[in-house]
């Protein structure tokens, strides 16, 4: 026969086994919970920390393209997007010089340049003409320059 108090304690230390099973599973649900919110969270910061890099670098350009729309009286025109890569890719695919892409959009080889470089932001009028050239292939474009001369 076992004796009474060997089997109390081997009861008591079940018990308290379950016991402290049921505590930890829940903190370890709270743990994840919190783990999966910090990474959000950081997520949003480095997100955050992007966009306020991106208008610092932006900031004066921004200022200077929102005076010219004032001065060009076209604020209520449809939006064209602009963005560096794309034109400088779009050059290449043409097949032209930066001296030659900017004879076809009337400005200086230093401004397409700068813009490519996003160094400078094209004015309205600049961005039509380059929305323009994406529809031309590279015949189209040499016949342009000719046509310039």
């Amino acid at each position: 026969m076992p004796n009474i108090a060997s089997l109390l304690k081997e009861e008591i230390a079940r018990v308290s086994r379950k016991q402290s099973r049921t505590e930890i599973q829940a903190l370890k649900k709270a743990n994840s919970h919190y783990r999966g919110q910090i990474a959000e969270l950081k997520r949003r910061m480095q997100a955050l920390e992007q966009q306020v890099r991106r208008l610092g670098k932006a900031g004066p350009v921004r200022g200077a393209r929102a005076a010219a729309a004032e001065d060009d009286g076209e604020e209520g025109g449809p939006q064209i997007r602009y963005s560096a890569k794309s034109l400088a890719s779009q050059r290449k695919r043409l097949g032209l010089s930066a001296a030659s892409l900017a004879k076809l959009l009337g400005v200086s080889a230093l401004s397409v340049y700068k813009w490519e470089s996003g160094n400078t932001r094209p004015r309205r009028k600049q961005i039509e003409a380059i929305a323009q050239l994406r529809g031309m292939g590279r015949r189209d474009a040499q016949k342009k320059l000719e046509e310039l001369g």
